[in-house]
């Protein structure tokens, strides 16, 4: 479908922006400081609006305006005085709060990655091996783990059996570390290729506009 008029020329803003951010390609100039400039501005605008009417709107102004819950205005103040911290003569005030919230932090996240981290990857690797080709994957990331555990193994030299485990656990963290980068340069790749087809459709919907 033809874009309408209004449509390209937000295109063509969105166009303008994207050529300003690869402008920096060339070397740092004042139209790509705008252009940063301005995605940040819009950037912290939208999430403020959007954390405002998320979370700031349904857990402090709903519950304590219309719920009567008035427990509410306890971390609400808390929260206020850690803007404290923009004032140097009561600034020491915010360190309760940010102390509070530190150490409620810590106990809920510190149970959970332990289950994510370690109780959950323990569990996943001694798992049953089942006689078939998920099995069998199974088989060579459980040996592709104990030798990457082998080989953080400091208290005996690497010879003999220990340092042929000890190499398989340095060529498979290779490879997890390789993957793991060529899934953000892919992830990269595929940011500049969407933008890349958009410039193209952009230029053929002017092109059919004026021509």
């Amino acid at each position: 479908m033809e874009p309408t008029w209004t449509q390209l020329g937000w295109q063509t803003v969105a166009a303008f922006m994207t050529l300003a951010i690869f402008s920096f390609l060339v070397g740092d100039n004042p139209v790509y400081k705008f252009a940063e400039r301005l995605w940040v501005g819009i950037s912290t605008g939208y999430w403020t609006m959007l954390l405002y009417h998320t979370s700031f709107t349904d857990k402090v102004l709903t519950p304590i305006f219309s719920e009567g819950q008035l427990v509410y205005l306890i971390p609400t103040m808390m929260g206020l005085t850690m803007w404290l911290r923009l004032f140097p003569k009561f600034a020491w005030v915010s360190r309760f709060a940010m102390a509070f919230y530190i150490g409620i932090s810590t106990g809920l996240f510190i149970p959970l990655a332990f289950k994510t981290s370690i109780f959950l990857q323990a569990e996943g690797s001694i798992r049953p091996i089942e006689a078939s080709g998920a099995g069998v994957v199974q088989l060579l990331v459980l040996v592709g783990l104990i030798c990457s555990l082998v080989y953080f193994f400091f208290s005996k030299a690497h010879t003999g059996v220990l340092g042929g485990m000890s190499k398989v656990g340095i060529y498979t963290l290779m490879i997890g570390f390789g993957a793991g980068f060529a899934l953000t340069v892919m992830g990269r790749v595929a940011l500049l290729v969407n933008r890349v087809i958009f410039l193209k459709g952009y230029f053929l919907n002017l092109w059919g506009k004026l021509f």
